[in-house]
């Protein structure tokens, strides 16, 4: 008996294209190392301003980023990374202003504190699933800022704590872009490894996945401590890069909003997704700060309807449908 395969739909993908058979290296990987070597020149060659906000795009990058390796992959969503981000900060800023720490290794306790903090809070809490989750990480980064806020005789509440200032930020710019750098690439790893696809298992079906043999708990709890951490780090730096640190600055809504609105716009669950997102959306992010500033994080809470309305794949998933990107983990 004569076996016929299938004939394939037009358009679609081979199976090799989402498998580990793949070979060579993704078209965006070079392309992405040119745009960081670019940004990584910009403190020698660029003005003020292009350097800020140079910075501001790496730090947005890498909190989109770590906000995807657990929302993306495991689909709990977080909106706990302000709260990382103001104890990372305020831990830096403490450590520089009381202890004279040098400022990379408080940047790396900020995170380390935030690593802790979040194993603390990640088991119990990712018992809770959907919208549930969701509030009871807005209910800690809201915590968090208060109890920086009456710990008076630590953080100086309101009033905030300033750091000594320097002029050479370069080498504090080329930290920012080595944390963004590496949330990518720890994104692509995850992605193409065992643990992505048990992560994917996590979020397409938990139940299947504990049947499965996977062990959710551990999964979920160590993304979500990484997660909290890389922004943790990025707080710090953030900190000592302003040399000045409040609870209603570091500890504000939006820089969950930001990293949530980012990651949709380009994709969540992809590699490329936060990458396109931060790009495309830190300049027209630029240019709405100036035309409505009071407005900024409202257009952006509202883009994020938006893009789950009618782009819920986001421009990854839209530019694959179109054939212009394989349908691969890869991306």
């Amino acid at each position: 008996m004569t076996t016929v395969a299938p004939e394939r739909e037009p358009g679609a993908q081979p199976l090799v294209a989402s498998g580990r058979l793949e070979r060579g290296i993704p078209f965006w990987v070079p392309i992405f190392a040119l745009l960081a070597v670019v940004m990584a020149i910009l403190p020698l060659v660029g003005t003020g301003y292009a350097v800020r906000f140079g910075f501001t795009l790496l730090m947005s990058l890498a909190l989109a980023a770590s906000w995807n390796l657990l929302s993306g992959y495991t689909g709990y969503v977080s909106f706990a990374h302000a709260g990382f981000f103001g104890i990372g900060a305020y831990t830096a800023a403490l450590l520089i202003a009381r202890l004279r720490w040098d400022w990379s290794i408080a940047a790396v306790m900020g995170g380390l504190l935030a690593f802790g903090l979040a194993l603390v809070i990640g088991v119990p809490a990712l018992r809770l699933r959907g919208p549930y989750f969701a509030i009871a990480m807005l209910g800690f980064a809201e915590t968090a800022r208060v109890i920086v806020t009456v710990w008076e005789p630590l953080t100086r509440g309101g009033a905030g704590i300033f750091l000594p200032p320097t002029l050479d930020l370069a080498p504090n710019y080329w930290a920012m872009e080595a944390l963004a750098v590496g949330t990518v690439a720890l994104t692509a790893l995850v992605a193409n490894s065992r643990h992505g696809l048990r992560l994917i298992a996590i979020r397409e079906d938990e139940v299947a996945a504990e049947v499965g043999g996977i062990n959710t708990t551990f999964y979920k709890t160590a993304t979500f401590a990484i997660s909290a951490a890389i922004a943790g780090v990025a707080g710090g730096l953030y900190a000592f890069n302003t040399s000045f640190v409040e609870p209603t600055s570091v500890f504000s809504v939006r820089f969950t909003v930001y990293a949530i609105a980012m990651t949709l716009f380009g994709g969540r669950g992809t590699i490329l997704g936060p990458i396109i997102g931060t790009v495309i959306l830190s300049f027209i992010s630029e240019r709405l700060w100036v035309d409505f500033p009071f407005l900024h994080t409202a257009i952006f809470g509202l883009l994020i309807v938006v893009v789950l309305l009618f782009m819920p794949g986001g421009l990854v998933a839209m530019l694959q449908q179109l054939g212009w990107l394989p349908r691969s983990r890869r991306y």
